[in-house]
């Protein structure tokens, strides 16, 4: 029987990060529920359905299929079949992304296909609302959290690596209002699953939240 890890938590937490590294350590398949997400939208594009076509939308996107698989250590998405990763991280691409993710059908339709993937593959998943929504009878639950502080102070040296100008103060208020953004919203909001583990990164290491997460699993 297919196992799987659910990790939950706000902005700038450092899920997709941790889960690539859980994933890695113990040979599961990492969702990038993201990358799914831009498959469906180069699907919209490539149907010549505009980001405004909300009927069309939800017509199109119930015969899309795409699941991910791990193929000489690389994640590769397919899209009805065919290798879809060097062609969803065009910026068009990404700003269809955020005009169908909104779309409640879009959304129901690639919670199934995360659903189908996790029956017959150990996976690790992180988002908003996986151990609530996605996968609410996974193995274990992990609610990934730290201070605001802390996640905006990540983001502000990620940036300035890039060589791109920000101010710490404002980012941090960004990173609050997403966040209240995400727990207010009407669809899937963003909230600790009752049986889920709570996780607060603010004073650990990468490594030491990899080490937890896969602690807490093994003895889940």
């Amino acid at each position: 029987m297919a196992r799987s890890i659910a990790i939950d938590g706000p902005a700038g937490a450092g899920k997709s990060t941790i889960a690539r590294k859980v994933a890695q350590e113990l040979g599961f398949i990492y969702v990038d529920t993201g990358a799914m997400y831009r498959a469906m939208a180069l699907y919209m594009l490539k149907k010549g359905v505009g980001a405004d076509e909300s009927d069309k939308i939800v017509s199109s996107c119930k015969e899309a299929d795409i699941t991910i698989k791990h193929e000489n250590n690389e994640q590769v998405v397919y899209l009805n079949g065919e290798n879809v990763n060097g062609l969803i991280r065009t910026e068009e691409v990404g700003n269809m992304t955020s005009a169908i993710s909104v779309n409640k059908a879009v959304r129901e339709k690639l919670v199934e296909l995360q659903q189908d993937l996790a029956k017959t593959t150990d996976v690790v998943m992180d988002g908003r609302d996986i151990g609530t929504v996605v996968l609410p009878n996974a193995n274990l639950k992990v609610y990934l959290t730290a201070s605001s502080r802390v996640r905006a102070e990540r983001r502000y040296k990620e940036l300035v690596a890039k060589n791109v100008e920000c101010n710490l103060d404002e980012i941090e208020k960004d990173i609050i209002d997403r966040d209240y953004r995400d727990m207010h919203r009407d669809l899937s909001p963003l909230r600790q699953a009752d049986d889920a583990t709570l996780l607060d990164s603010s004073d650990m290491t990468i490594e030491e939240v990899k080490d937890k997460i896969i602690e807490l699993y093994k003895g889940a």
